[in-house]
């Protein structure tokens, strides 16, 4: 018995090299077909994606003492454009914060400063109470509400059980919230552009 190598029987016969080739490439697509479904398996699906996945904000449109909700992670994220007395009443009532210098961990390393943000003018920090998961509402300063102090210089009030945190998200000491507001992980892309979610490049 005469034993053939698959290059001698493609080069003495035409039409079975045409066969296996033709085979061949049929199976590389089946392949190709099968592999790319099974692959995107590993992909995270469209809700992980939205759950986890940053934030890119057009902070450009946002006037001085405004401010602007997004969602990220299915929370809402405040982005605060402060004026200059916004900045300067943060030196303001130190000794009625429960955690002023920011000790505590919730904020980033380059957020644990006393105005809690990479640029003091531009505020970013997660609109939930720390108490219960309510949401507090910003109230500017001098405000007549009598659950605030008499010298109140603006900042959150939380109406479910009374917790108040300054213009820096930092809580005042005995209120039921136990800490300051979190301050989620960001980065500038540009002056006016702002990616919440993402901190490193």
């Amino acid at each position: 018995m005469t034993n053939l190598t698959l290059d001698a029987v493609s080069c003495s016969d035409p039409q079975r090299r045409q066969w296996l080739i033709a085979t061949a490439g049929a199976g590389g697509v089946a392949a190709a077909a099968t592999a790319v479904p099974f692959a995107s398996t590993f992909a995270p699906s469209e809700r992980a994606k939205a759950m986890g996945a940053a934030v890119e904000v057009d902070i450009g449109d946002i006037p001085p003492g405004g401010m602007k909700t997004v969602e990220w992670r299915g929370k809402p994220v405040w982005v605060v454009r402060r004026t200059p007395e916004m900045i300067a009443a943060l030196q303001r009532n130190a000794d009625a914060l429960a955690d002023p210098a920011s000790a505590r961990d919730q904020q980033p390393e380059y957020a644990r400063n006393h105005s809690r943000s990479l640029r003091p003018e531009v505020f970013v920090a997660v609109g939930i109470c720390t108490h219960l998961g309510c949401s507090p509402s910003a109230v500017p300063a001098n405000s007549a509400n009598p659950s605030l102090p008499a010298d109140w210089a603006g900042g959150y009030f939380c109406p479910c059980h009374g917790s108040t945190f300054d213009g820096a998200g930092r809580v005042f000491k005995n209120k039921p919230a136990p800490t300051n507001l979190e301050i989620p992980p960001h980065r500038y892309l540009s002056d006016t552009r702002l990616l919440i979610g993402e901190d490193k490049a």
